[in-house]
């Protein structure tokens, strides 16, 4: 049987938002165990994955979210937003923000990651370019770099967690 595999746009409606807390949740815990402290952890998921935060984000007219789906199980989640400290270079450009990428590690391999990202790519194509703040030991770099993205010498933390993390921009051209 072959593997069904669709992103599609989450909206704020009750069963968008359970898939949404689940999903952020397990690939936080995934993504940062390694990283932060347990009560760190747990910190940062309290803030920040709750329902009532997930609404506000998922009502914003500057967030897009997209779920994508193996076999009708939900596997990962993106945020795309015009939201965000950009990196230097781009401050002056049309730009979004591919935000909270993430798959859980037992869809790694599925094809999730590159159907959803091939959904980020297609809802970016009127800006000039899209960039990406990520922790600099996260294992999807090499896959950003491998399609189009440059990580750039400019140096930040992630947004909300005191870890070192690494700007990366794919510059487009608009038609």
């Amino acid at each position: 049987m072959d593997n069904k595999i669709i992103t599609k746009f989450t909206i704020a409606n009750e069963q968008g938002i359970d898939t949404l807390i689940n999903l952020t949740k397990d690939i936080a815990r995934e993504k940062f165990s390694v990283t932060l402290t347990q009560s760190a952890l747990e910190e940062y998921i309290a803030f920040n994955f709750n329902g009532e935060t997930l609404i506000d984000e998922m009502n914003s007219m500057s967030n897009q979210w997209l779920v994508v789906y193996l076999n009708d199980e939900a596997a990962g989640y993106t945020r795309l937003t015009t939201n965000g400290k950009r990196p230097l270079s781009i401050d002056n450009k049309k730009a979004i923000r591919i935000a909270d990428f993430g798959v859980l590690l037992k869809y790694a391999t599925s094809g999730c990651i590159e159907s959803m990202f091939e959904k980020c790519i297609s809802i970016s194509k009127s800006y000039q370019a899209i960039w990406l703040n990520e922790y600099e030991n996260n294992p999807l770099l090499n896959y950003f770099e491998n399609n189009g993205f440059k990580i750039q010498d400019e140096k930040t933390e992630m947004d909300e967690l005191p870890i070192p993390s690494v700007y990366l921009i794919k510059e487009q051209q608009t038609a």
